[in-house]
């Protein structure tokens, strides 16, 4: 799961509860408990360096599902056996090619200067005079009076008063821009290879403080320049692992549960103190459904319950944004039209023993629902209902194909996204509690015609407690162009409100140019609420502009 906080609406509690469960444990509790702590304590281990997607720990993991799969008897059901892979891309990366020298020195890159990730792709040889700003030569811009004159300025942004110069002094006949600052006052300027903004038609570079003072002390000096610029895109390839049940049934029932966790935190997405990297090995998050989804598709390939095929599919990608189930409900691998609904398993591993919790979100997406969630168990249940079909787990992805879906989860707990979330101490019990309730719900729904979907509420899938207000927009995180997308809207919430919709790119808020998700979360810092301002996005090829009140 790859939120920091969760919040949520529990319109009403269901206790499911019969007789007291016998105390002698049935060779199948047995042998599902052996096969949970199997799984988990797999996947959850230091050699798989905490399954970060695209890495050897990934693959590591992949291979142990799809070995499961196969032995449960599961047809593979990706594009190449089991596996279906997805690209990721993570921005803009400099590559080696990339040289700066100056009077015939070559400074370092990264070190000494860098370009800036809207840079154009360029080679350039010229003998400019710093101080002078000719038609076709390169342009020297000391941001020294622009930041000065800022220091003070809570709405100044370094960022976007770069790239709008940057921008005007294209248009104004300059070849390449060299930037560098002469003033006291950092400007924290680094390669940010995930700033997404619109490439510019020359080549931009900054210059470090020390190389800027060796060769740029005398403005009235003729130097003599020699750039390339050579910028690519950061990839990497995640995969999910897809296996089928065909039971020649006309619909198909799709079970699945996210495999990939956070590696060492590389991706900013941890929430570990130390400074010293660490793996997060992910036993709950997501381990734990992942392992329920081995057990289920161990059952129900021997299930007298064949009026559904199904597909079981774990999934990659979901701590970056849900990667891996939005291609596969882009690019699916059986008639995605056929698929009846969808149940997810995200952190099913910390159910607490004292009151056998479970939260079960989906529950508005479809009105069968309301029939198999408040069935009689053989053992207590405590079930917290959430209507809403989005969330911030890949149940998400098949939402918004209008399918209906559940969602389990038990809770969220101090080791979340840190190196702590290990297998000692995952609920077993509890996981096998989750596996008999996710059977009762497919072989109950087994004689039902196929379900009728219907639109929830959007629910919140990021934390907004670093900020005082929210856009009410899901990000679509796999956007990998300017500015960022609106994969959903919530309902009465500013965005909503200002008649932006799902699939509008928003580019700007009030004076802050939104290039990436990061600068899309410091925007949000920089208002409070009763604050309005203008929103410019994209709606097709139409730039259009309205305004926002939070």
């Amino acid at each position: 799961m790859r939120i920091a906080s969760l919040r949520y609406s529990v319109p009403f509690v269901l206790i499911l509860a019969a007789c007291s469960p016998s105390a002698k444990i049935s060779k199948e509790e047995t042998r599902l408990l052996a096969g949970l702590q199997s799984h988990i304590g797999y996947l959850a281990d230091d050699k798989l360096e905490g399954r970060r997607t695209g890495t050897a720990g990934e693959k590591l993991a992949m291979e142990y599902i799809s070995a499961r799969f196969s032995e449960a008897g599961l047809q593979p059901r990706g594009t190449n056996g089991f596996y279906q892979a997805f690209e990721i891309n993570e921005g803009k990366q400099t590559d080696p090619a990339t040289r700066f020298s100056i009077n015939g020195t070559e400074l370092q890159n990264g070190r000494d200067f860098f370009p800036f990730p809207f840079s154009a792709v360029k080679q350039l040889e010229a003998t400019p005079s710093i101080a002078v700003q000719e038609a076709d030569m390169p342009w020297f811009i000391d941001l020294k009076d622009g930041l000065e004159e800022n220091k003070d300025n809570p709405h100044f942004d370094p960022g976007t008063y770069i790239y709008n110069n940057c921008k005007k002094a294209a248009e104004r006949g300059a070849s390449a821009l060299v930037l560098y600052n002469t003033s006291a006052t950092d400007d924290k300027l680094a390669f940010n290879g995930k700033d997404k903004s619109a490439s510019l038609p020359i080549p931009v570079l900054y210059v470090k403080k020390e190389a800027a003072a060796r060769f740029f002390k005398d403005p009235s000096a003729t130097i003599q320049v020699k750039l390339n610029v050579s910028l690519s895109d950061k990839k990497r390839t995640g995969h999910n692992v897809v296996g089928y049940i065909d039971n020649g049934a006309a619909a198909t029932v799709v079970l699945g549960a996210h495999f990939d966790h956070l590696g060492y935190g590389e991706d900013g997405n941890s929430r570990n103190s130390a400074t010293e990297p660490a793996i997060h090995n992910g036993a709950d998050d997501n381990a734990s459904g992942t392992a329920a989804l081995i057990e289920l598709a161990k059952t129900l390939k021997n299930s007298k319950a064949k009026n559904n095929n199904y597909l079981f599919i774990a999934f990659s990608g979901e701590e970056l944004g849900l990667y891996g189930s939005k291609h596969f409900t882009e690019n699916p691998t059986i008639d995605i039209k056929a698929v009846n609904y969808m149940i997810n398993m995200d952190m099913v591993g910390r159910m607490p023993d004292s009151s056998h919790t479970v939260t079960i979100g989906g529950y508005g997406t479809s009105p069968s629902w309301s029939s198999v969630i408040s069935a009689q168990l053989d053992n207590p249940l405590r079930v917290k209902i959430d209507s809403s079909g989005t969330g911030p787990s890949d149940h998400t992805s098949f939402y918004r194909k209008d399918i209906p879906v559940l969602f389990y989860f038990t809770g969220l707990h101090t080791d979340y996204h840190k190196p702590s979330d290990d297998a000692d101490k995952i609920n077993y019990n509890g996981i096998t509690r989750i596996i008999r309730h996710v059977l009762m719900v497919v072989e109950k729904m087994n004689m039902e015609k196929k379900l009728t979907f219907l639109k929830t509420r959007e629910a919140q899938t990021t934390t907004s407690a670093r900020f005082s207000v929210s856009m009410g927009i899901m990000p679509d995180y796999t956007w990998s162009g300017n500015g960022v997308k609106a994969d959903g809207v919530t309902e009465g919430r500013p965005a909503q409100k200002a008649g932006i919709k799902a699939g509008d790119i928003i580019l700007q808020i009030g004076d802050y140019r939104i290039s990436s998700m990061e600068t899309y979360m410091q925007t949000l810092g920089k208002f409070k609420k009763g604050d309005q301002a203008k929103v410019i996005y994209l709606r097709g090829e139409a730039t259009l502009e309205t305004t926002v009140q939070f």
